[in-house]
């Protein structure tokens, strides 16, 4: 019997390593274009706002539940493979690689939270532990360039890039093929999908208690990731440029599908809301801890990396999975796009800052991303101390 979530979480997996493609060559694009560590966030940033853009056409319009999931999955996936191959054949410096990276964000706001629609299209019931894997192979997508690169150290960085297009390529012919769930359909006299209606999501307390908590966690999460390989380099466990580096960074945002995967399976006991509260609780201790690690031994600035890498992500499955059982059925798209949009541009900000101060702060750059975590475990109090029942 085919499985449903199965198909979708490894659609993701490779859809999603096209977000990352070009931190991957970072090193590389710092030597061929004469660029800085800063315009590497600034190519990020490109990525983070066209998937900002995108997500905001797509919830405010309704479009994410107008038409079918696995369509804009797959036509996205498709046109996003187009754009990171011709960042990596024709891009030849900031000019013309940040409107590539941008067009390629502006993409993937039709796979990432049309996936999740997805998943809770075919698993209504179980929409924890099956976003748990679903997030997981985005954090495994997000890793994949620098594991590629890796494998393939004796190879052009262009080489890398393209292997991502191919991997979506690959990933929009399987969710065509699998088509949406049966469930999440229209209930009869549901009020009409009109524009901005999803707004009223907010009105929901936990719809916006889980909402908030994802924000906090958003401002820390994708600088973590951005961050990675000059971490390892901080930390003195890897040279840059190196497979070494690549090697590190890979496991320190790999690792985090292994905390998706076991917050999900601790979510069916102890509730969603309490598994996004103890890794956010993680995170912000691994923020704090991260810039006073330099004395440490190395095998502790190990496990210190790759206990924030999985903490860092465990509870964003968590987060849409709260805020899908919070909203009306037939709007969840759309307020899982919107979501996403706002978490998103607060990424924006922190990349910015992160990849902008790492050459004068050093290490302590760690704390600008400690407010984070700790705001967001304000945020989604009123969801945390209650019964795990109510927030299953």
């Amino acid at each position: 019997m085919v499985n449903p979530v199965a198909f979708i979480v490894v659609a993701q997996l490779f859809g999603t390593s096209l977000w990352f493609s070009a931190n991957s060559a970072g090193d590389d694009l710092i030597r061929a274009w004469g660029i800085t560590a800063a315009d590497i966030g600034t190519l990020t940033n490109a990525v983070q706002l066209g998937f900002i853009l995108g997500t905001l056409v797509f919830a405010l319009s309704g479009l994410a539940d107008r038409f079918a999931a696995s369509r804009i999955f797959g036509v996205c996936a498709l046109l996003g493979a187009l754009g990171n191959a011709a960042f990596a054949l024709f891009a030849e410096g900031m000019a013309s690689g940040v409107p590539l990276r941008f067009a390629v964000g502006l993409c993937l706001a039709g796979v990432y939270p049309l996936g999740m629609k997805l998943v809770v299209s075919w698993v209504p019931h179980s929409a924890g532990a099956a976003l748990a894997y679903l997030v997981g192979m985005l954090t495994l997508g997000t890793a994949l360039p620098h594991g590629v690169r890796l494998a393939g150290a004796g190879a052009s960085w262009q080489s890398t890039i393209l292997v991502s297009s191919a991997l979506a390529l690959v990933a929009a012919a399987v969710i065509w093929r699998l088509g949406d769930g049966p469930h999440l359909k229209r209930t009869r006299g549901a009020a009409p999908l009109r524009l901005g209606r999803v707004l009223e999501a907010f009105r929901v307390p936990a719809f916006r208690a889980s909402a908030l908590g994802y924000f906090g966690h958003q401002w820390e999460l994708y600088a973590l990731w951005t961050l990675a390989p000059t971490f390892v380099v901080l930390s003195g466990l890897a040279a840059p440029a190196t497979p070494a580096q690549s090697g590190y960074a890979f496991a320190i945002i790999g690792i985090g599908a292994l905390g998706c995967i076991a917050g999900g399976w601790w979510s069916r006991r102890f509730g969603s809301a309490r598994v996004a509260a103890t890794a956010l609780a993680l995170s912000a201790l691994c923020c704090a801890l991260y810039p006073a690690s330099g004395g440490w031994a190395s095998g502790a600035k190990v496990a210190l990396l790759l206990l924030w890498g999985a903490s860092a992500v465990a509870d964003s499955p968590q987060f849409s999975a709260l805020s899908a059982r919070a909203c009306a059925p037939e709007i969840v798209g759309s307020a899982l796009a919107l979501q996403n949009s706002i978490g998103f541009a607060i990424t924006m900000v922190s990349i910015q800052l992160g990849t902008a101060w790492v050459g004068q702060i050093g290490p302590h750059v760690g704390w600008l991303l400690l407010p984070g975590p700790l705001l967001g475990l304000v945020g989604l109090y009123p969801l945390w101390r209650a019964r795990p029942a109510a927030t299953q």
